[in-house]
């Protein structure tokens, strides 16, 4: 069997949320180590997941903040004027994402978050493996500097385009 090229290989489609507190803080989650690329200091991310076939974005995206906190309090406030998406480490290509995908392509949702902290459960369920072992609130301007450093162009472009929801 033949690896295929980065190249030939697809982005992977999905959503990603930005879930605000009452005071305009961003919910971040520290990944459980898991895979290669699990060898990088900066393990923080926002929730976000694959888009299933036939699902929406804003549906999955919904879906995925259920499955990886517990959270399903929300009110959809703003979503992402476009796709973003990043590349892969080459060394990762082949081997992260199962093999199937050069890198993830995500619309972004912003969310406020109705509950409060106890309704937050990142333990593993009966549907779904837990994706984080810690979760906080950050400053939506810390996010770059927390994440893997091929995920920060993207972090960049969500903290740009909705830093504005933030402020209270």
């Amino acid at each position: 069997m033949t690896r295929q090229s980065d190249a030939e290989l697809p982005y992977r489609p999905c959503a990603g949320i930005v879930l605000l507190d009452e005071t305009g803080r961003v919910w971040i989650g520290h990944r459980i180590p898991k895979s290669p690329a699990d060898g990088f200091e900066h393990m923080w991310q926002l929730p976000q997941g694959g888009i299933d076939e036939g699902e929406s974005p804003r549906a999955a995206a919904l879906r995925e903040l259920k499955e990886e906190t517990g959270i399903d309090q929300v009110q959809v406030i703003a979503e992402s004027s476009r796709w973003l998406s990043y590349d892969l480490p080459p060394e990762l290509v082949g081997v992260a994402l199962k093999g199937k995908y050069k890198g993830q392509r995500l619309k972004f949702f912003a969310m406020q978050f109705l509950g409060g902290d106890g309704d937050v459960d990142i333990s593993e369920g009966s549907e779904h493996k837990a994706e984080f072992d810690a979760w906080r609130w950050a400053q939506i301007t810390e996010l770059p500097d927390l994440v893997v450093p091929f995920k920060r162009g993207i972090y960049e472009a969500v903290v740009a385009e909705f830093a504005y929801l933030t402020a209270r």
